[in-house]
């Protein structure tokens, strides 16, 4: 009944060990992971692909929306953000659409995509209600929101008027 006992205790502790080794490897991956992830986000802006974006990249790189008495856009380009959920249809109808504008107006705009269920603090704090929102941010000047989902032509001309200041055709 020792032996029994003394062997169990022995593989016991060793489940044990190697599930805090395990734990802690992997959150040293995550780590890595996550710093190799904004490092790879910092050289796709601009580059005509869609950047998947959280709270630090937000604050990076659009505004900190904790300072609620000024918006001050920190971005090198007017951007896009595009909030969703992947349960939401419409936004599932948007996505190919943000990829095929993110192509056309490489060098010109970023577009971002938040996922709200994973963000819910930051969409919280914009007051992200509806999906999908878009917002379009310019380089000077306050954000613009499209709500709901809508045709690649509005995309078009909400980039062109809002974010590059092209007159209306």
């Amino acid at each position: 009944m020792n032996k029994i006992l003394i062997i169990a205790t022995v593989v016991l502790l060793g489940v044990v060990t190697f599930a805090y080794a395990h734990s802690q490897l992997n959150q040293k991956e995550g780590t890595n992971k996550e710093t190799i992830s904004q490092q790879s986000n910092k050289n796709k802006i601009g580059k005509g692909v869609v950047i998947q974006m959280n709270k630090d990249l937000y604050l990076k790189n659009v505004a900190d929306y904790r300072n609620i008495k000024e918006w001050k856009f920190k971005g090198n380009l007017p951007a896009v953000i595009d909030f969703y959920a992947d349960w939401c249809g419409p936004c599932r109808q948007v996505a190919p659409l943000m990829k095929e504008l993110a192509k056309e107006y490489e060098g010109k705009i970023t577009i971002y995509k938040v996922n709200t269920d994973e963000e819910k603090e930051l969409a919280t704090a914009i007051g992200i209600e509806s999906l999908p929102t878009i917002m379009f941010i310019p380089m000077k000047g306050d954000p613009q929101v499209i709500v709901g989902s809508a045709d690649k032509a509005t995309f078009k001309k909400a980039i062109d008027q809002v974010l590059l200041a092209k007159p209306a055709r």
